[in-house]
């Protein structure tokens, strides 16, 4: 839904044709972005058996592209999950002629991968926390590693991001557990189950600075967010700009932007930090090669639609000399259907009443309407026309 307003809004500005198909699967048939999209291809089954066993219907990449080239579409946004940190699948977008709009599979491997670009962060000065500089193979290896680091330590997935494959480790004897568990579910969502091992900071903030790069050199440092505030991994509050940070502010742009040029980067990405709770200093943790959900706080204080240019990157135009200074603040609370007798785990249903208030300033971005349902039984609507079965 986010791309499609995006497209729509650029469309219009442009003045230019631009149709968006939507790519869903047997449970999604009904959801709202498919009824909306100019065209929807159906992959089927949302899991499908593959050589690991049973994965996403998304992870199938020849499929995907082959449905997708037959759709006639010469691009493809790849939002925030499933394949859109996989440089396979950007490489395989270059190969079938389409566009991904992104940044390249050679950059993604450079920063996507959480091992390489901790790498990279540290060849041009970047500071990082302490951790096993490479992945860890098996049990032994992490706790030879969680030792010399000192408990408590993090187990996290090498690939992707969204919280998945990432395990709070307090001592020795819950690492076994906790590998097995990390490395099976970051297998089932990324297709990778490498890990790897560094410290843990309960008391750091978690600080990010979204960056835009163009293909002719430009990068911007467009503005930070604070996401400490997480349950279960999971980014629950996010405010833009992230207060109180001083002469760090520039530092982490600064940053930022040196990881982003080092990697030879293009498009949206977002550079995500530690910082020590007396500002004292910050570590590099990552490079998220796409855009985050929590994008919309950084497009509220900026004016910016940051999804628009993704879209004028990807067709090779250069980005401004300059970007809007940041104006006010903003703060996005994610609302999500979850269970909190369970440890408010994700829960699926059907919404029965779903009444959103606007106000002067509120921006609401959803994906679903009353009446949506989420894993369950479909609700009965006609299809798009041109659906293709």
């Amino acid at each position: 839904m986010r791309f499609l307003r995006a497209a729509r809004a650029w469309a219009r500005r442009r003045r230019e044709p631009l149709e968006v198909v939507a790519l869903y699967t047997t449970p999604d048939r009904d959801a709202v972005f498919v009824r909306e999209a100019d065209d929807a291809v159906s992959l089927g089954d949302a899991l499908v058996a593959g050589p690991e066993g049973m994965r996403s219907a998304y992870l199938d990449i020849p499929r995907v592209l082959r449905l997708l080239t037959a759709a006639g579409c010469d691009a493809i946004w790849p939002g925030w999950g499933f394949v859109s940190e996989r440089p396979d699948f950007a490489d395989a977008c270059a190969a079938a002629g389409l566009v991904f709009i992104g940044p390249s599979g050679e950059s993604m491997r450079l920063l996507g991968d959480k091992i390489a670009g901790k790498r990279l962060a540290e060849t041009h000065g970047v500071p990082v926390t302490a951790w096993s500089r490479g992945p860890v193979a098996d049990v032994d290896e992490a706790v030879s590693h969680a030792d010399r680091i000192g408990y408590p330590v993090l187990l996290k997935a090498a690939a992707g991001g969204g919280g998945r494959g990432i395990r709070i480790v307090r001592a020795a004897d819950e690492l076994a557990s906790a590998f097995a568990s990390a490395a099976h579910e970051a297998r089932a969502a990324f297709g990778d189950a490498t890990l790897l091992v560094e410290a843990f900071a309960p008391e750091a903030r978690h600080v990010e600075v979204q960056v835009i790069a163009d293909a002719h050199g430009r990068v911007h440092a467009v503005g930070t967010r604070d996401c400490s505030m997480q349950r279960r991994h999971q980014k629950v509050f996010e405010e833009a700009p992230a207060p109180g940070l001083g002469a760090l502010d520039a530092r982490l742009r600064e940053a930022a932007v040196a990881v982003a040029r080092a990697s030879q980067y293009v498009n949206a990405g977002t550079a995500e930090f530690l910082v020590l709770p007396d500002r004292s200093g910050f570590y590099f943790l990552e490079m998220n090669t796409r855009l985050q959900v929590e994008h919309p706080v950084t497009e509220a204080v900026t004016g910016l639609d940051l999804v628009g240019l993704q879209i004028d990157v990807a067709r090779g135009e250069s980005l401004p000399e300059a970007l809007p200074a940041t104006r006010g603040h903003a703060i996005e609370a994610r609302l999500n259907a979850e269970d909190a007798d369970a440890g408010f785990r994700p829960s699926a249903g059907r919404l029965l009443r779903f009444e959103l208030a606007t106000a002067p300033a509120v921006r609401i971005d959803s994906g679903f309407a009353e009446g949506s349902s989420r894993w369950g039984p479909p609700v009965k609507r006609p299809s798009p026309a041109s659906m293709r079965p």
